[in-house]
């Protein structure tokens, strides 16, 4: 049960200012796109989401015109399109933007973000979500429990 209901706006609104908070980190990492990290199976890591996140992936998922992820069945993330580009890169979660790849700088040190791990908790909390999941399996729920004008409405 959350601790203080909050609404889907005001969670992906904080979710946002989590991320232009990030960026102004002095923490010196560059995506390159390579996508490596994109193939979960071969890397063995799977980024986690909090509710929030999936919520902000599931806008990105509905502006890109899908109702649903795709199922690869080849460990890859279901975000990853056939050119090998992210469907939602300005959408993607927390996890793929401390770049946990070695080829953009490797993780960011968790002391260095602790404080926005925090806050993304916190939203996590009052959605009344579970703590952080599997990135599939975070936004496939919440593909199904917003529907697309309600998400389209938080933009």
């Amino acid at each position: 049960m959350p601790s203080h209901a909050c609404d889907p706006a005001e969670a992906l609104a904080e979710v946002s200012s989590v991320y232009r908070d990030l960026d102004q980190r002095p923490v010196d990492r560059s995506c390159i796109k390579r996508t490596e990290c994109c193939h979960f199976r071969l890397t063995g890591k799977t980024p986690l989401l909090t509710l929030g996140e999936a919520l902000v992936m599931a806008q990105g998922v509905r502006a890109a015109g899908s109702k649903k992820l795709v199922e690869n069945t080849d460990g890859t993330c279901p975000l990853l399109a056939s050119d090998g580009k992210c469907r939602v890169y300005s959408h993607r979660p927390f996890g793929c933007r401390t770049h946990f790849c070695s080829a953009a700088g490797g993780p960011y040190a968790r002391k260095e973000v602790l404080d926005l791990i925090r806050r993304l908790e916190v939203v996590d909390d009052k959605l009344g979500g579970q703590g952080p999941r599997a990135l599939p399996d975070a936004v496939g729920e919440a593909l199904k429990r917003w529907t697309g004008d309600q998400l389209k409405a938080l933009q």
